[in-house]
């Protein structure tokens, strides 16, 4: 295994940035992608539970030779940025102290997704930074660009979320949902590393289950966004979990508030989304494998013989789900390409 601490940087690094949180997933992944990006300096990656470990140990593949420490902002004044990757409560704390250091920072945690804090509080609990809310810019490259050009603090949505919102995206802003049901599946990393019961070998191998069928807290974010962009309506959002490490798949079944038809409908999803690199409209459904560890995201829209539409949205769950939206955010704030890295 390589000993070698040099990044690959090309010239100077336009940031220094620390990775909090990179023995899960997605902080892992996150710091593959700082660590071989050609402006961005990796300084720092932190863990609370393989301090002392190296990440390429814990993560051969991602070839990271760098030693997890425990995170001590006390002594970390040589960051200009960080991405945070702890689960949600833990996070907002870290994020605060981040921000009273001057760092910009991309959370990948829910704690700023959600702009209602009695929203917030009843899907997950007491907030531990309510005064950072406001002024949170939500990371959906692909809606919130310009805003996220002056960002400081940008709160990168959940994986469901992303898959989803980006399916309807179109339709919302035509004001064309009347009623949503999102059937959404995904691979077991999107539970984090510590995972559940469920996740055991035994209980995923050649199956396949819906979970939190009551209610699912990403609910509320997809609703949120879907009517910020001026096409809110009831949403029915089902999860299910596949046998597979990475990949989602968003199903979406829309009944339109006035008929659209298919040519249309996909001239409408074209045009949308025709200066995206990141967003591809496919003319049959996609596939997972098409999309894993890439920071694409594919589209297939049609219409059914009783008008329904169907848009079906394909991401890798730690890429464009987590990971890589979190990169590529983090270039818009620092005035870089938003491919770079992540192409």
């Amino acid at each position: 295994m390589s000993e070698t601490r040099v990044q690959p940087l090309d010239g100077g690094p336009a940031a220094r940035v620390l990775v909090a949180g990179a023995s899960g997933f997605a902080g892992a992944l996150a710091a593959q992608l700082v660590w071989r990006h050609p402006r961005l300096e990796l300084v720092g990656i932190t863990s609370r539970g393989d301090v002392g470990t190296r990440l390429d140990r814990l993560y051969p593949r991602y070839r990271v030779p760098m030693e997890l420490t425990e995170l001590d902002l006390d002594s970390r004044e040589d960051i200009d940025a960080a991405i945070v990757a702890y689960p949600h409560g833990a996070s907002a704390p870290t994020v605060a102290a981040l921000r009273g250091l001057g760092a910009l920072v991309v959370d990948l945690s829910a704690d700023f997704r959600l702009r209602d804090l009695p929203t917030y509080e009843r899907w997950y609990g007491e907030h531990g930074a309510p005064e950072l809310l406001e002024g949170a810019v939500y990371g959906l490259t692909e809606i919130y660009r310009d805003e996220l050009r002056e960002a400081e603090l940008v709160a990168t949505p959940g994986c469901y979320p992303t898959a989803s919102v980006l399916a309807l995206a179109p339709l919302a802003e035509e004001g064309l949902l009347a009623d949503v049901v999102i059937d959404a599946k995904q691979g077991v990393s999107g539970a984090g590393r510590g995972g559940g019961d469920e996740m055991h070998y035994v209980s995923m191998d050649e199956n396949a289950f819906a979970y939190r069928t009551e209610g699912h807290r990403h609910r509320p974010e997809i609703e949120q966004e879907l009517e910020a962009l001026g096409g809110g309506a009831p949403v029915t959002f089902v999860p299910h979990l596949l046998p597979l490490d990475q990949g989602e798949l968003a199903s979406c079944y829309v009944q339109t508030s006035e008929p659209i038809g298919k040519e249309a409908l996909e001239a409408l999803y074209r045009e949308r989304f025709s200066g995206e690199r990141f967003v591809r409209v496919l003319d049959a459904p996609p596939g997972l494998r098409d999309v894993r560890d890439s920071n694409e995201c594919h589209i297939h829209v049609t219409v059914e013989e009783r008008g329904r539409v169907l848009a079906f949205s394909a991401i890798d769950n730690l890429w464009k789900g987590a990971s890589g939206q979190a990169v590529q955010n983090l270039n818009l704030m620092l005035g870089l390409d938003e491919g770079e890295g992540i192409s």
